[in-house]
């Protein structure tokens, strides 16, 4: 074990190795602090080299272009490190005039928390950034004060916290300069997607503040971990949150009257499968899983995922020829009609999945199993319905999913005590 703690025995005047492991917790925290503390005096005084390593120009001489590309291969470091810590150098260095007199740094409030060890090297980078986004004015007759007072926040803050305090100091001190920024941001503002070859659909987006602001707003909540279930924590990583999250989000903005109409009807997706595969393990064609559908991508989609989709949805039958042209066309007919979700809506209100924290009149309406299925008597009983959450990774949706199963107590009547979900 590396040794941690150094004691000195008074008696010999010599220093002995402590590890870490004989030592308490409130022993442990305290070195790491006084380590911390060493660590940032000890990169003050680096940095005071660095400065008067820059100032000589003795890089020039060795093939090297600036003195930060000369740091960065001198002490194996990133480029963004480097630049770092030339330009905090910069301004905390200490000075001399012509005739040798010692001049205060640039940003002498910073230097000195660096030498006591009370802020690192970050918390110098965004005062130093903080004091050179300021406007010209507030650069000659304020720069004190706003360098003390980033300074002085910086002993309690983190760099992240200090970096927004020094944006609202700005904001404040040049609002003109920052609404030209949030101009700027908007004009810049940029969204991609594409269909990888994988089928799956890749997202890369940079929104404006105000849109960022209005995206966070709408995932939090929808994004958030699941309540636990027998003590189970929700298995999803945050990715995979995030992304039931904005599913969920475009299932709302879908069921939306105001989202603008495409050719006279809402935006939705469209799938084309063969109605027998679309029956195929609901019990009529047990032994097969079904061919699978075409989405309006032209990409494939599971019968299993096309029979979760058609629960909720419009059936639009239509008998095509050999070509694939269409020969005749039907009606189409919403496998949960209006009235039947409206009943829904007054029954269960939100998920019916115990836990559920999703928002009232969100859910879907999906079937659960009576032996009346929605493929030959589509919508015609409001028992056979209930109310689950639209995340397809969400417990609730237990039809269609392997890990919970829901059922109708066969002595119970409708309501919302009728519907039981089990665990598989």
């Amino acid at each position: 074990m590396t040794p941690l703690l150094n004691t000195q025995d008074p008696a010999v005047g010599t220093t002995s190795a402590r590890s870490a492991v004989s030592c308490t917790d409130a022993e442990l925290a305290a070195r790491i602090r006084e380590l911390e503390e060493a660590m940032r005096v000890l990169m003050m005084e680096q940095l005071q080299c660095i400065a008067e390593a820059d100032h000589r120009g003795g890089y020039a001489e060795l093939g090297f272009r600036s003195a930060q590309v000369w740091l960065q291969g001198l002490l194996n470091i990133d480029a963004r490190d480097a630049k770092t810590r030339v330009k905090v150098a910069r301004n905390v260095e200490d000075r001399q005039s012509l005739y040798g007199e010692v001049m205060p740094a640039d940003l002498p409030e910073t230097a000195a928390a660096l030498a006591e060890g009370a802020i690192g090297l970050e918390h110098a980078r965004v005062i130093v950034d903080g004091v050179r986004r300021l406007p010209e004015y507030a650069r000659c007759h304020q720069v004190g004060k706003v360098e003390s007072t980033l300074a002085g926040y910086a002993r309690m803050m983190t760099p992240r916290e200090l970096e927004k305090l020094a944006e609202r100091i700005r904001y404040l001190l040049d609002q003109d300069g920052a609404y030209d920024d949030e101009e700027d941001q908007h004009e810049s503002r940029e969204l991609h997607y594409t269909v990888a070859r994988d089928g799956m659909t890749v997202i890369k987006a940079r929104l404006d503040r105000e849109t960022g602001a209005k995206f966070a707003a709408l995932m939090q909540p929808l994004a958030a971990p699941r309540p636990e279930v027998e003590g189970e924590k929700d298995p999803r990583t945050v990715g995979q949150r995030n992304a039931d999250g904005f599913a969920a989000i475009l299932d709302l903005a879908l069921d939306h009257d105001g989202v603008p109409r495409s050719g006279g009807q809402r935006p939705h997706i469209t799938i084309s499968i063969d109605f027998d595969d679309l029956k195929r393990g609901l019990g009529f064609i047990a032994a097969e899983t079904g061919l699978p559908g075409t989405l309006n991508t032209e990409r494939a989609i599971t019968a299993e995922n096309a029979r979760r989709i058609a629960c909720d949805a419009e059936v639009l039958p239509m008998v095509l020829g050999g070509d694939g042209l269409p020969l005749d066309v039907g009606r189409a007919k919403r496998t949960a009609p209006t009235h039947l979700r409206a009943t829904l809506l007054q029954r269960d209100g939100v998920c019916a999945f115990p836990g559920c924290d999703r928002p009232p009149g969100t859910p879907e309406a999906h079937h659960i199993p009576l032996g009346r299925r929605w493929n030959n008597r589509a919508g015609q009983h409001g028992d056979a319905l209930r109310s689950p959450s639209p995340d397809p990774a969400h417990p609730a949706m237990g039809n269609h999913h392997a890990r919970w199963a829901t059922r109708v107590h066969p002595t119970a009547h409708s309501g919302p005590k009728a519907n039981a979900t089990t665990r598989r």
